[in-house]
């Protein structure tokens, strides 16, 4: 049942409810200092707003974001050990992986995912050599990168689905070719 109270100067129009027994532990009152501040003076607006945070929070989370941690140096300096990154997974539906990109990789046959720089595309031929990425005959200048300790490799013919990707810190990475299913996104922190 609503009341409608007017003010004496017929300005402001105060609305008030009257509050069933069921509903009276719901609407009662904040009254300490430390409860106005956890959940203000309306509990039902701050429990609203929390549902609204919990579902944003999950569809972030589940369906564009993930949280990484960097576990290693391997993609050191540009990534350190323990740091924790978000993962676009919504990066590559509008466009295909750019050579720089650095994308979290998920390997094939565990649960790891691993973050990794693309240095290849599709349909290059990709060598490593003297510590250098040779792409197509034509060393690739890698400003990102740090060390040189690789061992040479044979060389990798990329099919039309696959990725080239190695670490920044060549002298603890690996490297490897990947298939663009097996891309998860794309590094956004």
């Amino acid at each position: 049942m609503l009341a409608f109270l007017l003010s004496r100067n017929c300005r402001s129009v105060r609305i008030t409810t009257v509050q069933s027994e069921a509903n009276k532990h719901f609407a009662m009152e904040v009254t300490s200092w430390w409860g106005r501040i956890l959940v203000g003076r309306r509990p039902a607006r701050t429990l609203a707003r929390l549902v609204a945070l919990i579902v944003v929070s999950f569809v972030l989370f589940k369906f564009l974001f993930i949280p990484i941690r960097v576990v290693g140096n391997s993609m050191a300096p540009t990534y350190h050990n323990g740091r924790i990154n978000l993962i676009n997974r919504l990066a590559y539906h509008w466009h295909a992986p750019r050579r720089g990109d650095v994308v979290a990789v998920r390997q094939e046959g565990t649960y790891t995912v691993l973050l990794k720089r693309i240095v290849g595309m599709p349909g290059e031929r990709i060598e490593i050599r003297r510590g250098s990425v040779i792409v197509n005959g034509i060393p690739l200048i890698e400003p990102y990168a740090r060390g040189r300790d690789i061992p040479p490799r044979n060389e990798f013919h990329l099919r039309d689905d696959e990725y080239f990707v190695i670490g920044d810190n060549r002298d603890v990475s690996v490297c490897f070719p990947v298939y663009r299913n097996d891309i998860i996104g794309k590094a956004v922190l």
